[in-house]
């Protein structure tokens, strides 16, 4: 049996977690404080949240010091919901004995897991990495799962953790599935676009913004202002501000001539999926997770990379040489395409034999 610790916060590690654990060969249960997945097909248990305010009635000093000095991320004293759900994690493990842990991402849950004697997979994330929290979680884990590719690594990491690295390469819900063609558009769109507020004008060229559920950095005047600048394309928006979202974002995405995205993993798995031209804009996100991604997408000239968002003035001419100089096939240096199943069969692999400690 495997765990699955799914962190809560945006759509990626949710996604990321469903798509490793349909090419799972070892049952699987799934934790978080999100529902249940329609397309999970092992067990699903509901944690309590643990954010907000401490228990009323307690004093400012026990209150204080979530993160443990310095030492962990949030553990903030006498509050119920952390004890809850700390408590709903270690009751499974103790009543079921997995042979796995996989931790999606909390170095608490790590910590939990491997305390409680089993061995742990923490997903890794880009960006500095280097806080106590963080290295404690990684030195601990008996294996790091990185959704990169090896030879675009996150720079500086000890060859520790290097050693028990899966480089599975990007990967999202989309990987196989057909592209919607330009002839094929005018089948699919129109159901499509009814979800998104910010309907397409004008041009010839389809351009799509994809901001998602984990915050933009941008309002909505920016996003009206580089729409205005370039008449020769057309623009749907997907997330951001004053826009709305679709579930399946996909005939939207893969038949776009260029997409316009923040740097999250799974936004730009997706893009790379569609093998689509894409801007990068990074958003500023704790451990600058989104530039790192930024800066590897640049040095594999995978993306054009933008440090800010650009200027109306500069949107034209951005958006010709983004289709015009990225090759669709660059992207399957980022996302080769079976990367769950790469995740999924090291998980596998390590879940059969635990105690060697490594995946590969």
């Amino acid at each position: 049996m495997i765990g699955y610790y799914v962190h809560h916060q945006g759509r990626g590690h949710l996604h990321r977690a469903a798509c490793v654990a349909r090419h799972l060969r070892t049952p699987v249960t799934g934790f978080s404080s999100l529902p249940r997945p329609d397309d999970w097909t092992g067990e699903w248990v509901r944690l309590p949240m643990d954010a907000g305010s401490d228990r009323p009635g307690r004093g400012a000093a026990e209150a204080a010091d979530p993160t443990a000095g310095g030492r962990l991320h949030w553990v903030p004293r006498h509050h119920p919901g952390l004890r809850d759900r700390m408590g709903a994690v270690a009751e499974w493990i103790r009543r079921t004995g997995p042979s796995l842990f996989v931790s999606d991402v909390s170095v608490e849950v790590t910590l939990l897991a491997r305390l409680m004697g089993v061995p742990v997979v923490a997903a890794a994330m880009r960006g500095d990495r280097f806080d106590a929290a963080h290295r404690l979680g990684y030195d601990v884990a008996d294996a790091l799962l990185a959704p990169w590719p090896a030879d675009l690594p996150e720079p500086g990491w000890p060859r520790a953790w290097l050693d028990k690295t899966v480089h599975t390469g990007a990967f999202s819900r989309y990987d196989g599935r057909p592209r919607v063609r330009p002839a094929a558009r005018s089948a699919v769109l129109p159901a499509v676009r009814p979800a998104v507020r910010s309907a397409p004008t004008g041009g010839t060229r389809e351009v799509v913004v994809m901001l998602g559920a984990g915050g933009a950095g941008i309002d909505g005047d920016d996003l009206g202002r580089a729409q205005a600048s370039t008449p020769g394309w057309s623009w749907t928006f997907l997330g951001g501000p004053g826009r709305s979202w679709t579930e399946d974002p996909w005939p939207l995405l893969s038949g776009a001539d260029v997409v316009v995205t923040h740097g999250g993993q799974n936004a730009v798995a997706e893009c790379a999926a569609a093998r689509v031209p894409t801007v990068v804009v990074p958003q500023d996100r704790p451990h600058g997770e989104q530039r790192a991604t930024a800066e590897a997408l640049r040095a594999g000239r995978l993306a054009t990379v933008r440090t800010a968002w650009p200027a109306p003035g500069e949107w034209a001419a951005l958006l010709d040489r983004t289709a015009r100089e990225q090759p669709a096939d660059r992207w399957s240096r980022w996302a080769p395409g079976d990367g769950a199943r790469r995740a999924a069969d090291a998980l596998d692999r390590l879940a059969a034999a635990p105690s060697r400690g490594r995946a590969a």
